[in-house]
């Protein structure tokens, strides 16, 4: 993996946005969220280059829970056009912010995002036809969301769709009986190895799940999650990310379908029997 951060062109923000995505340009900001601030080493997985949509046409029909009938079906009319439109109207409300944290650094915001509530709803209906057109073969019951940014649509999204929402957490934060993940340490360097939990009542043997969060980097907390899923005997059909840093190919260290709601999606990620 390359130690050079991927870099953006901070857009003019007197002027309305026309383009449908987020620009890339010369090398002037390293790009940085908060939970991955720029080092010594420049870490890369600050934020995620978010390509050009294409549009699709037509419309399916499939079945999801209905949260008002306590989890039952219910037909929802889904449109891949209003998926579409859906995205970029998402991408034009994410904000870029230049040196924050700290100098030199593009930081890309998605909290407008939540503080718009158009553009709340149009990221937690995105997120429920993302479900509906990845994972036909199951009736999801269970959305696990990874800390800390997975937990802002998490639980919105599970409401959508009839599901249970279960956090996953850092080592120390859950109470009760919990089970943990094998330690592991970050690529982009960390002082000590993480450990992640989940409470060991929340899943039940058989209980079919998709994992959230906002990006995949370099997929660590991600495998994690997939590992305590196993563990306490849930079915893992796979990942939902908003983006991902694709210079560090987080995707292929993940054993189920991965999927991106404001990216590109990977033409290998599909649900499996």
């Amino acid at each position: 993996m390359s130690s050079d951060p991927s870099t953006f062109q901070s857009p003019d923000h007197t002027q309305v946005n026309q383009d449908t995505h987020t620009q890339t340009a010369d090398n002037s900001y390293p790009l940085a969220t908060a939970d991955h601030p720029r080092s010594d080493k420049p870490d890369p997985t600050t934020s995620a280059k978010v390509p050009k949509l294409s549009h699709s046409h037509g419309a399916t029909t499939t079945t999801v829970h209905d949260a008002a009938e306590g989890g039952q079906s219910s037909t929802v009319a889904t449109s891949p056009s209003e998926l579409a439109r859906l995205k970029v109207k998402l991408i034009a409300g994410l904000r870029e912010i230049p040196d924050f944290p700290e100098p030199g650094i593009l930081f890309v915001d998605i909290m407008p995002l939540f503080a718009n509530f158009d553009l709340h709803g149009a990221l937690i209906r995105a997120l429920e036809l993302k479900v509906v057109e990845s994972f036909k073969k199951a009736k999801i019951d269970v959305i696990v969301g990874l800390d800390a940014r997975g937990f802002l649509f998490g639980p919105s999204l599970a409401l959508r769709i009839g599901a249970s929402f279960v956090p996953m957490r850092k080592a120390g934060k859950l109470p009760g009986d919990v089970v943990k993940s094998t330690p592991f340490t970050k690529e982009y360097g960390a002082d000590k190895p993480d450990i992640f939990e989940m409470q060991g009542d929340s899943i039940k043997k058989g209980q079919n799940v998709v994992i959230v969060d906002d990006i995949i980097a370099t997929g660590g907390t991600a495998v994690a999650a997939g590992e305590l899923v196993q563990k306490l005997g849930g079915i893992l059909h796979g990942y939902i990310f908003l983006m991902e840093i694709e210079g560090l190919k987080g995707k292929d260290k993940l054993k189920a379908p991965t999927h991106l709601l404001l990216g590109k999606e990977d033409s290998t990620a599909s649900e499996k029997p």
